[in-house]
Formats: C-alpha cells, sequence, structure tokens
C-alpha cells in the first residue's frame, strides 16, 4: 500500500452539520448584537471549516475577547442540541469498514474540539472504525488545521509520506501541504471544485466510495 493511514476530516467529509453549526452560530451572533442575521444567514455556510474564532472575528469585528464569548455562546447551544442537528453521507460507513478491511489506520483531523468529533462518531455508530480520534482543544491551543495535522502525526508517529488526507475544504488541502502529505478532496462537502482545485491533490471525489478505487490505482 503507498500510505499506511488516512486521516479524514469531519465536518463537510463525513458528516453534513450545516443545520446545527448554521443555527449555532446564528444563535451566538444575535446575541452578541449582529444584524440582519436573516439575511446573511445563507452565507453562514462557509463558516463550516475554519475555527470557530475566526469565523466570530470576521462576523463581530477584531476584538478577540468578543469573539471568544462568542464561541463559548456557540457551545452553549452546539453542545446539547446543534451536535445532532447532524447527517451522516451515504456511503461513508461502508467505506470506513472497507478501508479497515484493506489494513488502513484510520484517524480523524478535525478542527472541532476533539471531545465532539469523539461524540458525533458515536453517534453514528463509526468510532469503531478509528484508531485515533484527533480534533481541536476547547480552550483554542489546537485549532488550526496545521496545527492538528501535526498533533495527530505525533500521536500516531506516522510520517507524513505515510498518510492520505481527506477533505472537502482547502483547510484540508493547504494543511495537508504544510507537511508535504498527499491529500483527497471530497466535493460533496462545503468547498467548491474550484476551490479545491487550486490546490495540490491527487484526486477529487463526487463520492466518498470513490476513494476506494483512487487507493486502487
Amino acid at each position: 500500500m503507498r500510505y499506511k493511514a488516512i486521516f479524514f476530516d469531519l465536518d463537510g467529509t463525513l458528516t453534513n452539520p450545516e443545520e446545527g453549526i448554521v443555527n449555532s452560530i446564528r444563535f451566538a451572533a444575535e446575541f452578541y448584537g449582529l444584524k440582519n442575521v436573516d439575511e446573511l444567514k445563507p452565507g453562514f455556510r462557509k463558516y463550516i471549516g475554519p475555527p470557530l474564532l475566526d469565523t466570530f472575528i470576521e462576523l463581530l469585528g477584531p476584538d478577540v475577547q468578543l469573539a471568544e464569548a462568542a464561541v463559548a455562546k456557540y457551545r452553549e447551544r452546539f453542545a446539547p442540541i446543534g451536535l445532532y442537528e447532524n447527517q451522516i453521507y451515504p456511503g461513508v460507513t461502508e467505506t470506513l469498514e472497507k478501508l479497515k478491511e484493506m489494513g488502513y489506520v484510520l484517524c480523524t483531523a478535525s478542527s472541532k474540539p476533539e471531545k465532539f468529533v469523539d461524540t458525533i462518531l458515536e453517534h453514528f455508530d463509526i468510532k469503531k472504525y478509528f484508531d485515533f480520534v484527533g480534533g481541536a482543544t476547547m480552550d483554542g491551543r489546537i485549532s488550526k488545521k496545521e496545527d492538528v495535522i501535526d498533533y495527530v502525526l505525533k500521536q500516531t508517529g506516522f510520517a507524513p509520506s505515510q498518510v492520505l488526507m481527506v477533505g472537502d475544504r482547502m483547510f484540508d488541502l493547504t494543511g495537508a501541504a504544510e507537511f508535504g502529505m498527499d491529500a483527497v478532496g471530497v466535493l460533496y462537502g462545503f468547498g467548491s471544485r474550484e476551490e479545491l482545485s487550486a490546490y495540490d491533490n491527487i484526486a477529487l471525489v463526487d463520492d466518498i466510495r470513490e476513494l476506494i478505487k483512487v487507493l486502487e490505482n
């Protein structure tokens, strides 16, 4: 096998969290005085993927303390409600099962806090396929994709050349590129073909099940 391990993004790659994330961003943004939220809400989709602190700085302005407060308010809704406003993408379970049968070590490398990643994987009964669950820290110390990837590499002991990154946003591809890792972009998530085509990748797939064929080639 060309790779020993596959690192998966979560949001937009394994599950579709749009409803829960958008509703929770709206909840926090309205609380802290963002105007015309109903008009802005369709555009909140672009905030699925980047660290939340960056999202609220863009929405509310450069006051970092305000953005941190908004992140806490977001989680106030997300943890008990928004986390479950989520759907697993078609083909994910069977693909993970097949990858394990093929001998790959599977890990997550998500900008979502690790404890939320763990809960979501359990909720959809797919945690059993993962050898390591990696995500961001609640305090923001680890949040950007390259920091998450670095953390997962160190925890698992893999060299970047042994790992394939799979994700739906430019952050996944640029994070992988930071370490010289190969990457596959998925087109059913929240990144457009134009966005993903601008970065190094070995393939773009319309369905997670196509990943098997990419690895067999």
